[in-house]
């Protein structure tokens, strides 16, 4: 679709290294700056699916631009300044190789383990008794490995600091700035009615200093709940309203795909694609508080690009 971002190849000046991300198509300037595009593919199950969803990217961006504001008071970020919709330019960062995921909730992954007779998750002990999305008595830290291709792999703090993935004194910052960050977004979630459930953030490095780095508290990055009837729910055994993109891979799964080998990905339609904009449009407005202001999307590729382009020119002027 034209009015939406699948790929970008913008041949930018001074430009060192390009990566394509499932989302994120990273321009690396002068080994300094990191131009990140949030294009509007979508992925579940570790897959890219086919067609772009119209104003997915500037959702993301937008939610991430602002958590990231919301959150400098307590670890500095890697962005410097949002020049387009769908675009944030911030310093370069060497990335830590793990992902610091945490969970105030027996959701997803941790409850599928849970399920199978697991009662520890990345070395973490969690409690008899619980049911499905139930709370945990705090919060706790499941790291996962990066990879670069394929599954991300559940790993412990140990293993992490045992196998010098993370030097000791960083990871325990991290999960210090993890813990944080996590009742920061919890409290916001709160005020617009919502329970931040798990999310997951990445950190990065630079002289010598911790920086959070990509999105924060993103519909892709975290699971929400809605607060209001979130207890009755729990008491009846009923399944929680859900605020993340998980009404995609339930789409998928309906339609025969899980991203296992030799399945092939349902066609979209554009009914389909257009259904999935607007959820994610609603997801931005229940997060944020505010209505969604949708961007001039005619020939948006080449918007894009200008936009980089002249902040670029300005930074280096």
């Amino acid at each position: 679709m034209k009015n939406a971002i699948l790929d970008s190849n913008f041949r930018l000046p001074a430009l060192t290294n390009f990566y394509r991300g499932k989302v994120r198509d990273v321009y690396t300037i002068n080994d300094e700056l990191l131009v990140m595009v949030t294009s509007d593919r979508i992925s579940a199950f570790d897959v890219v699916l086919p067609e772009a969803i119209p104003y997915k990217g500037q959702v993301l961006n937008q939610i991430a631009s602002e958590f990231l504001d919301a959150t400098e008071d307590i670890v500095p970020n890697w962005k410097i300044v949002v020049p387009d919709p769908m675009v944030m330019i911030g310093r370069y960062c060497e990335p830590f190789k793990v992902e610091m995921v945490i969970r105030g909730y027996l959701s997803g992954h941790a409850w599928r383990e849970y399920k199978n007779g697991k009662r520890s998750i990345c070395g973490v002990t969690m409690p008899d008794g619980m049911k499905e999305n139930d709370k945990f008595p705090s919060p706790i830290i499941t790291p996962t490995t990066k990879a670069l291709v394929g599954h991300d792999e559940d790993i412990s703090s140990n293993e992490i600091i045992n196998t010098g993935l993370v030097d000791k004194n960083d990871y325990e910052k991290l999960e210090q700035y993890t813990i944080a960050l996590f009742k920061r977004g919890t409290e916001i979630a709160a005020t617009k009615g919502l329970i931040l459930v798990d999310t997951k953030y990445e950190f990065g490095k630079t002289n010598n200093e911790i920086f959070l780095i990509d999105e924060i508290h993103t519909p892709d990055s975290s699971r929400y709940f809605y607060k209001e009837g979130y207890e009755e729910r729990q008491e009846k055994g009923e399944p929680q309203r859900q605020l993340s993109k998980e009404f995609v891979r339930e789409w998928l799964m309906e339609h025969g795909f899980q991203g296992k080998e030799n399945q092939t990905v349902p066609e979209m339609d554009e009914k389909l694609i257009n259904s999935v904009s607007e959820r994610y449009i609603e997801l931005y407005e229940n997060i944020t508080g505010r209505k969604f202001e949708k961007s001039d999307t005619n020939n948006v590729l080449q918007r894009v690009e200008h936009n980089i382009r002249n902040f670029l020119l300005a930074y280096y002027r």
